[in-house]
């Protein structure tokens, strides 16, 4: 079983409830709206990270990330981007076991058709009455579960 810490929408803020939720991960997704270089560099300290360009991450360092990645972590296919209104693919058709995403801040383990959609919300400053939040997923095979974490209580 492969564990994968998922976070997204930092906005330049490491939490460090964040970081105690995410440690013990084998890798790190980041859905974009990172916010700085840094955020990567501390994550990277737990472990491997695979990071998106958010709509809020500019500059030389956020146009070095790519808009989407595809990512295969065990027998799993990942899709990975910020925002789920841009996914421009049939996910199941494609072959991907979830697609994860951010943007919205809105918490989200769903899965329609057979393919999970996943949203950890956001790990950065609070917008709204939105919780903090970040996930986790089980990939056994090409099996993907997927817990939300809440960082607020």
């Amino acid at each position: 079983m492969t564990q994968v810490g998922v976070i997204s929408d930092t906005h330049g803020l490491v939490r460090p409830e964040a970081l105690a939720a995410l440690a013990g991960a084998d890798v790190i997704l980041h859905a974009g709206d990172i916010g700085a270089p840094e955020v990567l560099e501390r994550l990277r300290a737990i472990a491997p990270v695979v990071a998106v360009r958010g709509n809020n991450d500019h500059g030389a360092w956020a146009d070095a990330l790519p808009e989407t990645e595809a990512v295969q972590i065990d027998g799993a296919s990942i899709y990975l981007l910020h925002d789920v209104n841009d996914l421009g693919l049939d996910a199941k058709a494609a072959g991907f076991a979830a697609v994860i995403c951010g943007h919205s801040h809105q918490p989200r383990s769903e899965r329609v058709g057979g393919v999970l959609f996943f949203n950890p919300g956001s790990a950065g400053p609070r917008r709204f009455k939105l919780p903090i939040a970040v996930g986790k997923l089980r990939i056994r095979g090409a099996t993907v579960d997927g817990e939300l974490v809440r960082l607020d209580g």
